[in-house]
């Protein structure tokens, strides 16, 4: 049986957990009557801090989910996390978009809007906060979400800026 198991699932497939956050359908009016496109939004994680999202559209929902995943997977960003949670607040912006992160103690879980915590669960985020501000659109609130995760700093990176080791810089 469990032979079987590893045989039905590719282990490339099994490496990155895939999310669709929204999917949109939009028409367009032709001679003809309506065409339907459809634009898909995705995050993709490893669960051990890496996470990416993309943007796919088609003519086929399928079609655009899978571009939406494969330009996911070609934009993955490291987030800096610490026992399951951020190293410190930080608000990312993009447009009219603001999404403020917070760090949590461990057993919060993940306190987020569906957009966010989507990301944070594809990252293996387990106690975060945060808060959507201004615009609620996906797309936005996603690239907010990652302009966040670009400024986060590693603790790493902070001692090495200063000039410190790990343990001076921690006390």
């Amino acid at each position: 049986m469990e032979h079987q198991k590893n045989f039905d699932k590719d282990p490339k497939e099994k490496e990155f957990v895939e999310k669709l956050v929204t999917l949109n359908r939009t028409c367009k009016t032709v001679k003809g009557g309506r065409r339907m496109s459809f634009s898909a939004l995705t995050v993709v994680g490893d669960g051990k801090g890496r996470v990416g999202y993309g943007l796919g559209k088609a003519n086929d929902v399928s079609e655009a989910i899978k571009k939406s995943i494969d330009r996911a997977k070609r934009n993955l960003v490291v987030i800096p996390m610490k026992n399951g949670t951020l190293p410190h607040e930080i608000i990312g912006k993009y447009k009219s978009s603001e999404v403020l992160l917070m760090p949590a103690c461990s057993g919060t879980g993940i306190i987020a809007g569906g957009t966010v915590r989507a990301i944070m669960d594809a990252a293996g985020a387990t106690d975060v906060q945060s808060k959507s501000l201004g615009s609620n659109s996906a797309v936005n609130v996603v690239r907010a979400t990652f302009d966040a995760i670009s400024k986060l700093m590693d603790a790493k990176k902070v001692a090495a800026n200063r000039g410190k080791t790990l343990d001076e810089l921690w006390g």
